[in-house]
């Protein structure tokens, strides 16, 4: 391993913007460990951007899963003994309903995804990024964590002067 090369994890990185932020990073020289909870969906991936000739590698990760993510940094750990950058991206949203009608279980099934999830991967994966040089985290999110899109008036969530995700 070059250790001048940077690596990176992306969680959620088998489609959408996590793989292609995994294309990007990889495209600038950095070695990509693509973190996905499906296999064969991961394994496609590594294999979609390697045909490009893009240095990554598929690394199973349910960031739901505790023991997933501490296999994670353990691999991690083992074969590089350190992490430069960790891209959290992973999220999911299962139900675009006002919060009145949304199941609980379906709320909490979100906030085990986007919440403690990313609290899981960043906290496992810390020791390995206090090991570089400069360790970076960056968490993706998405236009419903916005509070200024939220809170504006005319913006996508507000609907005749109510935001349509109130609790009425």
């Amino acid at each position: 391993m070059d250790t001048a090369q940077k690596i990176a994890l992306v969680t959620g990185s088998n489609k959408g913007i996590g793989k292609e932020i995994a294309r990007q990073l990889a495209s600038k020289g950095v070695l990509v460990l693509l973190g996905a909870r499906d296999r064969k969906r991961g394994e496609q991936a590594e294999a979609d951007l390697r045909g490009h000739r893009l240095s990554v590698q598929f690394i199973p990760l349910d960031v739901t899963d505790q023991q997933s993510v501490d296999q994670a940094a353990a691999q991690v750990e083992q074969q590089y003994g350190r992490l430069d950058i960790l891209v959290n991206n992973a999220g999911i949203a299962l139900d675009w309903v006002p919060p009145s009608e949304l199941d609980p279980e379906i709320l909490k099934k979100t906030y085990e995804t986007n919440v403690f999830g990313t609290f899981r991967v960043t906290k496992a994966m810390l020791p390995l990024l206090k090991k570089s040089k400069s360790g970076r985290i960056v968490n993706m999110s998405s236009a419903l964590g916005s509070l200024t899109l939220a809170a504006a008036s005319g913006g996508p969530f507000v609907s005749h002067g109510k935001t349509r995700y109130s609790l009425m």
